[in-house]
């Protein structure tokens, strides 16, 4: 059993064989070392003790690589140490030891190779020059910095591959991506890294730092990485004029250039290269573009940013045609066009603008004015973009306004005046009668027009219409028109006695009464009737009578025919007698109404009639050669030139036996064979 004591305290330790050691002593202190022998039968006496003195202690290093090519070696004091021995040298054993010896706690090792293993050994010495217990460390200098850094951008995904040349001594890199006040980081062992989630239209610097245990190397001198431009915002698109499309946009940062692709819905492809911040390009109406802008430098081409469409503004109809309808409507019809949803057709004129909007492509516009300048024009509209604004109108006059027909008066049995009123256009004005009996029509350009030859007795519908190069009015309202009765064709005038006349005539078209009368200074005879016949009275006999009639309508139209005179027949004589002048013969005596006049003689009987008639200016005539034992009617009346004879005369009856009747001058005869009763 070895045991070291010193003034304060003691160390025992035992060991079997000799020599042996005493750990756990305190350095730089005097002990006195005693041995003693143990069996089972115990402990021996302490042998003499011999006076020993620790060593110094070792220092406890602090090591720390500075740099790449350094190494700090730091400790605390020793007691009773007067100076310090460090020595380093690559653990590989290559290359020389570097020692120093100092009296301070601390020293550094310079122009050491990068990321290098060192062993590094230190101990004190005491004023005696005694050196202590050594203390070794090992130290790895800090790793270089990497050298050929590249950056690889990629645009797509908005990354950056970052690599480098593998240091001596790294155990891993770390890869910093600044700008501004943000900071990307991508740690590794290898000797690349990917850095994500890189910002468009941004500059980064990039910087590399490689580790080991030692520490970290400086960064690497920072290399510029331009990213992609961001898309272009702010897209606007403009039609500034039909056909032609301006594209705008904000300048992106980093972009050097811009590239404006336009694709139509019919699959045209166009582009637009600039370092400006617009494009022009051609358009046709109707379409639809999907315009896209990107923005593009040596990094790249921007991220895909926001795809417009701009639809153009339909195109305008063609084929436009107005077909007048009625003198208010006019039928629109036009050719279908590429872009339009609807059409919108606009008569503007008058006092306003008739609109329509359909979705055919036809369009029947009502209400208009009559004679009036309208400009139409047919737009196409779009949900997208509206009306075709730009659309040329179609001038079109409505046809003339009805006429108002005024005043009808009658100028002529058969001619008709028609007056009007015209609005004041030029037109040519057509006036129709229109009957059962046909159509009658005059013409003017003015305000009347005469109808002529119209037909008695009918009535008419009376119209007018105003035509000009825009079309034809609607006709005027109807007014009625009747034209006075026809004057009969035929007029019969019969004496049925001395004193009455019996007249008959054809109808007369469109009369309802009539009126005829016989006039002559003596006196007038009229009658008015329903009939187309009549027995006038009080007729003078051997007198001359004008003879008139008056055709009267259901209205009261007249029409007032005059007709060849009548002559009525000259008066029945007076004081007829008869005398005896033989077996077989008479004479008959009268008195003549006017010494003019002629008469005959008639004898009318079974078997036979006889008859004779007096030179002029006699009054008696002989009948001869009669029959005997008949009864005879005798007639005396004037002889005319008309047939038959007249019968209304008085007549006598002679038969032998004579009767005189004055009054109504009948006389009886019996006329008996061989002789004569008186």
């Amino acid at each position: 059993m070895l045991t070291a004591q010193d003034e304060d305290s003691f160390v025992e330790t035992i060991v079997k064989n000799s020599p042996g050691t005493v750990t756990g002593l305190k350095p730089a202190t005097l002990y006195r070392v005693t041995i003693r022998s143990i069996n089972s039968g115990g402990k021996s006496q302490p042998s003499p003790f011999k006076k020993v003195k620790t060593v110094l202690a070792a220092p406890i290093l602090s090591v720390h690589s500075l740099s790449c090519d350094s190494i700090a070696v730091s400790w605390k004091a020793v007691h009773m140490a007067a100076g310090f021995s460090v020595s380093l040298m690559r653990s590989d054993g290559l290359g020389r030891m570097l020692k120093e010896n100092t009296t301070n706690t601390s020293l550094i090792f310079t122009n050491l190779d990068p990321g290098t293993l060192y062993t590094i050994k230190a101990y004190a010495w005491n004023a005696n020059g005694m050196p202590g217990d050594d203390f070794t460390y090992n130290q790895r200098t800090s790793p270089k910095a990497p050298v050929d850094v590249k950056v690889a951008f990629c645009s797509a995904a908005l990354r950056a591959v970052v690599s480098w040349m593998p240091t001596e001594g790294a155990l891993s890199y770390s890869v910093t991506v600044s700008s501004g006040l943000l900071k990307l980081r991508c740690n590794t062992s290898s000797a690349s890294c990917i850095v994500p989630s890189l910002q468009c239209s941004s500059e980064y610097s990039v910087s590399v730092t490689a580790y080991s245990d030692a520490g970290s190397s400086k960064p690497t001198d920072a290399v510029s990485l331009k990213t992609i431009p961001c898309a272009p915002v702010n897209i606007s698109i403009e039609e500034d004029e039909p056909g032609h499309l301006l594209v705008l946009w904000s300048s992106v940062s980093f972009g050097h250039y811009y590239v404006v692709f336009v694709k139509s819905d019919d699959g045209l492809e166009m582009q637009c290269n600039t370092s400006y911040t617009q494009c022009h390009f051609q358009s046709d109406c109707g379409f639809t573009y999907f315009i896209s802008v990107f923005a593009y430098n040596k990094a790249g081409q921007s991220p895909l940013g926001d795809i417009f469409n701009y639809t153009t503004a339909p195109c305008c109809p063609s084929d436009f045609r107005a077909v007048f309808m009625s003198s208010d409507t006019v039928r629109v019809t036009w050719a279908p066009v590429r872009g339009a949803d609807l059409y919108e057709t606009r008569a503007a004129g008058g006092s306003g603008v008739v609109l329509c909007r359909d979705t055919a492509t036809a369009c029947t516009l009502s209400a208009l004015q009559c004679s009036t300048p309208y400009n139409i024009t047919v737009f196409s509209v779009s949900e997208a973009r509206g009306s075709s604004a730009s659309c040329a109108p179609q001038y079109v006059a409505t046809a003339p306004c009805s006429p108002e027909i005024k005043n009808i008066s009658k100028e002529g049995l058969s001619v008709i005046s028609v007056l009007w009123q015209s609005n004041g256009e030029e037109a040519t004005y057509v006036v129709t009668a229109r009957g059962e009996a046909g159509l009658w029509h005059c013409t003017s350009t003015g305000n009347s027009c005469t109808l002529m030859d119209l037909p008695c007795g009918s009535a008419f519908s009376v119209s007018a219409v105003a035509r000009s190069p825009a079309g034809q009015s609607l006709p005027s309202y109807s007014v009625p028109l009747e034209t006075a009765p026809c004057c009969p064709n035929d007029l019969i005038l019969t004496q049925v006695t001395q004193s009455v006349t019996n007249i008959s005539w054809s109808v007369g078209m469109g009369a309802q009464t009539y009126v005829i009368t016989l006039e002559s200074p003596k006196g007038q005879a009229k009658c008015h009737t329903l009939q187309n016949y009549c027995l006038l009275g009080c007729i003078t006999c051997g007198t001359n009578y004008t003879v008139s009639l008056r055709a009267i309508s259901e209205t009261g139209l007249t029409s007032s025919c005059t007709y060849q005179g009548y002559s009525s027949s000259a008066c029945c004589p007076s004081g007829v007698k008869l005398y005896r002048l033989s077996n077989n013969g008479i004479r008959v005596f009268w008195q003549a109404s006017d010494e003019t006049i002629n008469y005959n003689a008639d004898l009318r009987g079974s078997k036979g009639n006889f008859s004779c008639t007096p030179s002029s200016g006699l009054s008696h005539c002989d009948i001869t050669e009669i029959p005997c034992g008949d009864v005879y009617t005798v007639v005396v009346a004037p002889v005319t030139d008309k047939k038959p004879k007249l019968t209304f005369c008085p007549k006598k009856i002679y038969s032998g036996k004579i009767f005189f009747e004055w009054g109504f001058f009948w006389f009886f005869f019996f006329f008996c064979p061989c002789m004569l009763d008186d």
